[in-house]
């Protein structure tokens, strides 16, 4: 199985920040398909690879499409992100769903200090915590040192992300009652 398939399981959150990395390496990868198998290191003999190079392929296909060669996101993952914000806007209006709010209002200022500095205004809360961990992430990649202010910043992003992503799972389970949570 594909870190891909894994993370989209297991983690939606996780899945998304993954799939803009995999849109940033394939730009990096000038769109090659077998530079981009090459530098996998997740496939198992000739079927694995197979089954990547398809996955690369019809990705690549997918953002010429989209006329996201340069930048932007694939559809499909920006689906993901309308469906999250969506359930972010459900679970704010229950009554009983007091600790995903104070996740949230505890990063609050987080997002809003970040869509100040990123003049990301006409984005959503929701894009922007995502943009805002994605480059987190890239900036430890490349081995930078974060201020504690990142850090803290980053760690209260995430951990609102993580609840919204574990009733994304449950939402997608048929599992969330959010009538059941008040």
């Amino acid at each position: 199985m594909f870190v891909s398939e894994e993370l989209r399981k297991n983690n939606i959150a996780e899945y998304l920040l993954y799939m803009w990395q995999v849109e940033d390496l394939i730009r990096a990868n000038g769109f090659d398909v077998e530079k981009l198998v090459a530098a996998s290191c997740i496939c198992n003999g000739s079927t694995g690879m197979d089954s990547l190079r398809d996955w690369y392929v019809n990705l690549i296909d997918m953002m010429s499409r989209e006329g996201v060669r340069e930048n932007g996101h694939l559809q499909i993952n920006d689906n993901i992100l309308i469906l999250m914000s969506d359930l972010h806007e459900r679970i704010m209006k229950c009554d009983g769903c007091d600790k995903y709010k104070q996740l949230y209002y505890n990063a609050l200022p987080m997002i809003v200090g970040y869509r100040a500095k990123s003049d990301s205004l006409e984005k959503g809360e929701l894009e922007s915590c995502f943009e805002f961990m994605y480059g987190v992430w890239m900036l430890k990649l490349q081995g930078k040192t974060l201020s504690d202010g990142t850090v803290d910043a980053a760690a209260r992003v995430s951990a609102f992300l993580a609840q919204l992503a574990a009733y994304y799972k449950l939402d997608c389970n048929g599992q969330l009652d959010l009538e059941k949570e008040k």
